[in-house]
């Protein structure tokens, strides 16, 4: 049985009156904005790089997003939409188009893939229309907020969430966004950000939630438990009844998030789920951790949180609080890399970095707020001003720029300690090819995706890599990592000279997501400068 929300919120956000420009998208000639490295589980499974290496448009109303997505060759080929201004019902209709399946209700992602939506400029507000994203795959918001939407009353848009994933969604990042509502169920209002019906490999960063009843939910129901390998970092919840998030099954990773102002509940952990629960504060907030609701038990590791004013109601028959000595009921393995910054100055750190229009600073892993590195650039223009399209690759289109000789430098790849390794390869290929020196020979993964490595017996310094194709140009997209860490270095599209902050490690990873035809990897040049 769910127990019944009590809202206490603060007074309705006040209205910000901007103009809505003529729906429109436009070829952008400057570079995309920076985007930083995506984290958490959105690095796994393939990793999300949304619309990088696609062409870059903008949109100052909801047609032209929606105009952007539908003007795609087809419904996988890249694209970063910049986003400014104010999008709401009253510039936001349908369009159609076989690359898209859009409604004029919401901002819809649907059956679609490899995309980026940002906001620039002055920024980009979502008023009373939420996002929604459906079916679909490889998907990056960022920068944007989304303000009072409502399920109830007038305008409806998107049952009432500011952003929902629903029905096979794999791999979004959602990153420096302030997500808000002025009320709770009863006004009109649902959850701030939901996932339910087959959603896995997702990051929320760097974000603000606030003024809502709901914060958000994984799963719709008790038996909705397919759902799950979800991080939450660096947010900032504030003035929400429950659900910061509600987990039903699958595993979440919640770190070093500021809690303040939780009226009923927060990780409300049931139905099996499992939460790693490090180095949060939570603060003048009520039952913060446990199993609310619901007598279907949920499970929580915890280290290094601050509980500061924190109460806690009694255990029942469905309820389960963690605390007031709150300790680990389960483990939880996390796949890849990460820095916490310390309990203790994750309130300072959040408040400088989350929300959107904040510069999308992030934290270095020492409570110090830093700019990110510059993402992708996008294409020069090439389309009509009112129409962008981007072909899709193919194994007979012109192949990329490669390099007709060696940089300059030290080729760290053939150095006597060097060595390769990768991903399933396929038949009659070999790691060792990509460090061999002969354009010949070549590694191929197993199907059109996979990494290839190489690797030092001890650390070199690397912040230039070569990548050579034996053949035509099939690489699509890609992630360079600190094969170490798991740190991304630098994501893109097509293969040549890629560099990147110069990086002390023994491993370098080519992460390819996406190709036209099978890929074939002559050589692997890694160089200090």
């Amino acid at each position: 049985m769910k127990r019944p929300v009590v809202v206490r919120l603060s007074a309705a956000l006040a209205g910000t009156a901007l103009a809505a420009a003529v729906g429109v998208a436009l070829q952008a000639p400057q570079a995309a904005a920076a985007t930083g490295g995506v984290t958490g589980y959105a690095t796994q499974n393939g990793g999300t790089t949304g619309g990088a290496g696609g062409a870059t448009v903008q949109a100052s109303t909801g047609t032209a997003i929606h105009a952007a997505l539908c003007n795609r060759a087809s419904s996988s080929t890249p694209i970063i939409i910049q986003v400014s201004g104010t999008i709401n019902h009253g510039n936001t209709t349908k369009v159609s188009g076989d690359s898209c399946n859009t409604a004029a209700d919401k901002i819809e992602l649907k059956e679609i893939s490899n995309v980026t939506i940002i906001g620039v400029g002055s920024g980009a507000i979502f008023d009373q229309l939420g996002i929604h994203i459906r079916d679909s795959s490889n998907i990056i918001i960022q920068n944007v907020t989304v303000r009072n939407v409502k399920k109830s009353g007038s305008p409806l848009s998107n049952g009432g969430d500011a952003i929902g994933l629903e029905s096979t969604v794999r791999r979004v990042w959602v990153d420096h966004v302030t997500l808000e509502a002025s009320g709770g169920e009863s006004e009109g209002y649902d959850g701030l950000f939901d996932m339910k019906d087959d959603v896995q490999y997702v990051t929320l960063s760097y974000s603000i939630l606030r003024n809502s009843g709901r914060g958000g939910l994984i799963g719709s129901s008790e038996s909705d438990t397919g759902n799950g390998f979800i991080t939450f970092h660096h947010n900032y919840y504030s003035n929400i009844d429950s659900r910061t998030p509600l987990l039903r099954g699958g595993i979440a990773h919640i770190y070093n998030n500021h809690y303040s102002g939780l009226v009923e509940s927060g990780i409300n952990s049931r139905a099996g789920a499992r939460a790693k629960v490090d180095n949060n504060y939570f603060q003048n907030s009520k039952d913060v951790l446990g199993t609310f609701y619901t007598s279907e038990a949920g499970y929580w590791q915890v280290s290094g949180n601050v509980f500061n004013n924190v109460t806690w109601s009694s255990p029942g028959s469905e309820n389960n609080p963690a605390g007031p000595n709150v300790v680990s009921n389960t483990t939880v393995s996390i796949p890849y890399a990460y820095t916490l910054d310390a309990a203790s100055c994750v309130p300072s750190v959040v408040a400088a970095t989350a929300g959107a229009n904040k510069g999308l600073q992030v934290s270095n892993g020492s409570c110090t707020p830093v700019s990110p590195t510059a993402g992708p650039s996008s294409p020069a223009p090439s389309a009509s001003p009112s129409r962008s399209t981007a072909p899709p690759p193919s194994a007979s289109s012109s192949p990329s720029p490669q390099p007709s000789s060696s940089p300059s430098g030290t080729n760290l790849s053939l150095a006597s300690d060097a060595g390769a390794d990768g991903s399933s390869k396929a038949s009659g290929t070999s790691y060792g090819n990509v460090k061999d020196g002969n354009l010949s020979t070549f590694w191929s993964p197993s199907g059109s995706t996979g990494d290839i490595s190489v690797k030092w017996s001890s650390a070199k310094t690397v912040s230039r890599i070569v990548i050579r194709e034996a053949s035509g140009s099939a690489i699509g997209s890609w992630q360079v990592l600190n094969g170490a860490t798991g740190a991304v270095l630098k994501s893109g599209s097509g293969s040549g000279t890629i560099t990147f902050t110069a990086t002390s490690t023994t491993k370098v990873t080519l992460r390819i997501t996406s190709s036209s035809a099978t890929p074939k990897v002559a050589e692997f040049e890694t160089y200090a400068s």
